[in-house]
């Protein structure tokens, strides 16, 4: 009887060579492996091409709009500390835009008060600035004295001669009323700017948040976005409040401090080491060296006139080692290195509100990121 089974077809391979039983498409070809390694590096270099080519444009593109990214982050910091008071009001059936209305009035007189104070005071400084300087060098002659007795002995030892003596040329600062008139519209139109970018912030604030949370595809995800938000919101605005209260405590104890060592302007130092207090190191190290130069034109003995700017450092050291650590936690705690690369490179994009505002951002931020997924390497990398 015929065999029922199926014959197998003739093999065109040679006697004695095992035929594959793969489909032609899965069968690996020779060097194909290579060529796969070889677009996989293709792939990965222009990855890294593409990812500088954005991070270069991000920084031109942060660069060029100062004028415009300075007043819009100062509003969201400045909306950011001021919505837990307009939302404590909507909680008590105040209307969130009449409680903005309060807060931006109140907060509006207080700084229009503290320009008109101390407006006087430092047109003051500024003008007497070039005659206070020419006393300046008389009072510090017995400090230099040495350091150039010391620069001849080292130019004899080595057998040169010690440099003569360059001619001083008088200094030119001067600061008239035609230069505030000038600058005025400029300074008028980012105050407004900032003003009504705070006002819409308050007001519109909780309804974007809204707005974004109703797009999110399920209510597991609403919920979590929501807490998400909530929670950043709420650091954030605590850390700035706090901050600017700290800031704002460290001024008026170094105003009485110098108000008891009978030193003019104690508001207006006090307002100096306000402001630069929200930079960390650099700020303290600026105010220290004002306080010296005011104490040495204003007082003839070098030990009193000293005496202001070691205890302003005294001060800092304490609040800046114990008091705001203490206040604000691990959460907040910065790294040196990257407080100091962080200012290097906002002071060099955006100059002095760069370098005020760069430690606020990179406190947020670590905030933030603690707080999404994947992204918590940022806040390990830059906390201390």
């Amino acid at each position: 009887m015929p065999s029922s089974l199926p014959t197998p077809l003739p093999s065109a391979a040679a006697p004695g060579v095992a035929v594959s039983t793969l489909p032609k498409r899965l069968r690996r070809k020779p060097g194909s492996s290579r060529s796969t390694r070889r677009i996989s590096r293709h792939l990965r270099s222009i990855r890294v091409s593409l990812t500088g080519i954005i991070l270069l444009a991000l920084v031109y593109t942060v660069a060029i709009g100062k004028s415009l990214l300075v007043p819009l982050v100062l509003a969201g910091f400045i909306g950011l500390a001021l919505n837990p008071i307009v939302a404590a009001a909507a909680r008590v059936r105040i209307p969130r835009w009449l409680a903005a209305v309060t807060v931006m009035v109140l907060l509006g007189v207080g700084l229009v008060s503290a320009i008109v104070t101390l407006s006087t005071p430092a047109l003051n400084w500024f003008h007497d600035a070039p005659a206070a300087m020419r006393t300046f060098a008389p009072k510090i002659k017995p400090m230099t004295q040495q350091i150039e007795a010391a620069s001849r002995a080292t130019q004899n030892l080595v057998g040169g001669a010690a440099p003569r003596n360059a001619p001083q040329t008088a200094s030119t600062l001067a600061f008239t009323m035609w230069d505030i008139v000038a600058g005025a519209p400029k300074v008028l139109a980012s105050v407004l700017t900032v003003a009504l970018l705070v006002f819409f912030f308050l007001v519109y604030g909780d309804e974007i948040l809204r707005r974004a949370v109703e797009i999110s595809p399920t209510f597991s995800y609403k919920r979590h976005t929501v807490s998400i938000v909530r929670s950043i919101q709420t650091e954030v605005s605590s850390y700035l409040l706090l901050t600017a209260a700290i800031n704002v405590t460290l001024g008026l104890i170094t105003a009485g401090m110098l108000y008891l060592y009978d030193v003019p302007d104690p508001l207006l130092w006090g307002t100096v080491a306000t402001v630069a207090n929200f930079i960390p190191y650099v700020g303290a190290i600026t105010t220290t060296t004002v306080l010296a130069i005011v104490g040495v034109l204003h007082f003839q003995e070098l030990g009193t006139a000293l005496l202001p700017a070691a205890t302003f450092a005294g001060i800092t050291a304490v609040e800046g080692n114990l008091i705001t650590p203490m206040l604000q936690g691990r959460r907040s705690r910065l790294s040196p290195v990257a407080i100091l690369l962080w200012l290097l490179i906002w002071g060099w994009l955006w100059g002095i509100p760069g370098a005020l505002l760069a430690v606020p951002m990179l406190t947020c931020a670590k905030l933030i990121t603690l707080k999404l997924r994947g992204w918590q390497w940022f806040a390990h990398i830059v906390s201390r």
